[in-house]
This record gives C-alpha cells, structure tokens and sequence, in this order.
C-alpha cells in the first residue's frame, strides 16, 4: 500500500526550484512588509522619536512580526518549516568561520560602546526584540527559502550564496520607494549584499540556519542602537568601522568563496570522468 501523502499543486510548484520563484518569493515578502509599515505611520505622533520604546515596538517589531508571521505560514503551507531548521547537508570549508568572527566581533563591540546611560532598560529590550524577529524573518526568506529553491533549481552553491545575498539587498533597495535618499540606499544595498554573504557562509560551515538568524538578531540592533546613542573613545570610534570592515571581509571572502567552488567543480568533473578521462 502506498502511503505517500500527495503533495498539492501549491506545493510542487515551489518544490521545483527556479530562480524567478525565489524573486516572486522576496518580492511578496517586500509586498506584506512594506504595506505593514506604512499603516504603522499614522501612530507616529503619538509615540515618539526613535529614543522611544514605542517608537521600535510599532514602527519596527510589529511590520517584521507580521511578515515573520507570513513567512512562517508559506514554510508550514508548502511543508518546509522543519527542514529549513534541520542540519544543511553541505558542508562550509574552515575559512567561512572569519565571517560569522568579524560579523560577531564588530557586534560585540558595538553593543560595547553603546551609552546605556542615556538609555533605558526597556528601549534596550525592544531593540533586542527587533533585532531577534527581524533576524528570523529576513534569515528565515534568504538562507532558508531562497537558498532551498536555489538548490533544488540544480544550480551551484555559487549561484545559491549570489542569489541569498542579492535578494538580500533587494530587500533593503526597497527604502529607497519610502523616501531614503539615493546615495544612503547604495551604501546600504553595498553593506546588505556583503553582510548577506556572509550569513550565507555563516549557514554553509555551521550547517544551520540558527547561526545566521542569530548573528543576524545581534547586528541590527548594535548597529542602530550605537547609532542613536553611541558611547565615546577609542573603542567607540572603532566599533563604528564595523559596516565598512564587513563589506572589505565580505569581498575578499567572495573572491576566495568563487576559487574554492570552482576548483571543487573542476575536482567532482575529474573524478566523474575517471582516470583515463573516460565516463
């Protein structure tokens, strides 16, 4: 008797991987955030500026918890919400761990020279929050959807880190249709592509998506917190070159990451072929 449990049509049209689907999937997800945020906007006389907790609870948490929420049901409706947690099947190479080191050092300074001072204790916990969802939901589309439609597509891992991380960025382009100047949103989609390779590593040599998610929730809020209400002297002034030290690690880390792929191409083709060349 055969008991496999037929899957529905919505499902096997995402389960045949392409790379307009991860597109459509990014883009939706674009289309339910942005929305979300802008009926944020009329609250924004009653809560305050960005020092205040209400202000990142309700412009900030609740857009991203209704997408995170989305995202959820689009990964239990097509049956991956499991397998998108489980152990990654391919392996990373050691020198992916500088990635997930640099993000992670850059994070811990920052949250180091931050003036809690001029803070208070529940502005710091809503930021944390953010941080948390905003982590989960953005690692949850691009190093878990995208990167399972990429593989199942039969691309390479080349094209699979390329594509998480310029959906990544597409994400962040999207500021620049709610008023963000032009030169600001180049900078950001720069710093967004690079920092989303490196998740993209972070997931190949930790073979889970808990480490991206979780570097991801501690870099938001160190960035904007140190941002808002940054401490001073030298390791404050260092902290602040973190976004810049991630784009240069990011690039040579993409250039050593395109070397390796393709000589372990070049390996998997040989060793198909057999010694003599011959299939």
């Amino acid at each position: 008797m055969d008991t496999t449990v037929e899957r529905s049509s919505w499902a096997r049209f995402w389960d045949h991987g392409r790379w307009w689907k991860a597109l459509i999937l990014a883009v939706g997800y674009l289309a339910i955030y942005e929305p979300a945020s802008l009926l944020m906007a009329p609250f924004l006389p009653f809560i305050g500026n960005e020092s205040s907790t209400s202000y990142v609870v309700v412009l900030i948490v609740v857009p991203v918890v209704i997408g995170a929420l989305v995202l959820v049901g689009f990964g239990a409706s097509v049956g991956w919400l499991r397998s998108t947690f489980e152990r990654q099947p391919i392996r990373g190479h050691g020198w992916m761990w500088i990635a997930v080191v640099v993000v992670l050092l850059f994070n811990v300074l920052r949250f180091a020279s931050i003036d809690y001072s001029a803070t208070g204790f529940d502005w710091v916990a809503a930021w944390l929050l953010a941080g948390l969802v905003i982590g989960f939901s953005e690692e949850l589309l691009t190093r878990g959807y995208v990167v399972r439609i990429m593989r199942s597509s039969g691309r390479s891992e080349i094209a699979v880190g390329l594509a998480s991380a310029a959906l990544f960025a597409l994400l962040h382009a999207s500021n620049l249709f709610v008023g963000q100047p032009l030169l600001p949103t180049l900078l950001q989609i720069l710093y967004t592509f690079f920092f989303g390779f490196c998740m993209y590593l972070a997931l190949r040599v930790t073979r889970t998506i808990l480490a991206p998610i979780l570097l991801h929730a501690s870099t938001d809020p160190s960035i904007f917190m140190q941002g808002i209400h940054p401490g001073t002297g030298t390791l404050a002034t260092f902290a602040q070159l973190g976004n810049i030290v991630v784009v240069l690690v990011g690039a040579v880390l993409l250039v050593v990451f395109l070397l390796s792929e393709r000589r372990a191409g070049h390996r998997d083709r040989a060793a198909q072929q057999g010694p003599a060349g011959v299939a």
